[in-house]
């Protein structure tokens, strides 16, 4: 008879040692997404930090985490390449689309904030950027 009551037994131990295991499994990823959260949002303030003192106007601080993260995304993934190069040209053009486009004169403010960007996701990438942007021709062309 006790060993028919250890044997029914055993699947709630078992029972009881899937849900602890995985209990810790929830609790470790939702540690690493919390802290991966904070990360960002320390990022974004510090960007904010930056732009303000360079005068510049700042978007929302949680619409810079969700979209930066930590590790600043599609802005860090090779912002010396000539795709990105070349859709950074077509964005610093006067808007007009197909055989109306043309190169402008970009705004110099405009493009040394995406180098306030790059320095502080990813300033490891900020050399490419400064050659880049270096062929650039600019001036303060906005008014503000």
């Amino acid at each position: 008879m006790t060993t028919r009551m250890a044997s029914q037994h055993r699947w709630i131990y078992i029972g009881a040692i899937v849900v602890l295991v995985g209990m810790v499994v929830v609790g470790l990823l939702t540690f690493s997404q919390q802290h991966a959260t904070n990360e960002a949002y320390r990022k974004a303030d510090e960007l904010i930090s930056k732009l303000q003192s360079n005068g510049y106007p700042t978007p929302d601080r949680s619409q810079i985490a969700r979209t930066l993260g930590t590790d600043g995304g599609a802005v860090c993934a090779d912002p010396g390449s000539a795709l990105n190069r070349a859709l950074q040209r077509v964005q610093l053009s006067n808007g007009a689309g197909g055989p109306g486009q043309r190169p402008v004169i970009a705004n110099a403010r405009t493009v040394e904030a995406g180098a306030i960007v790059l320095s502080v996701y990813c300033p490891d990438r900020l050399d490419d950027y400064q050659d880049t942007i270096e062929d650039y021709k600019t001036d303060d062309t906005v008014k503000n």
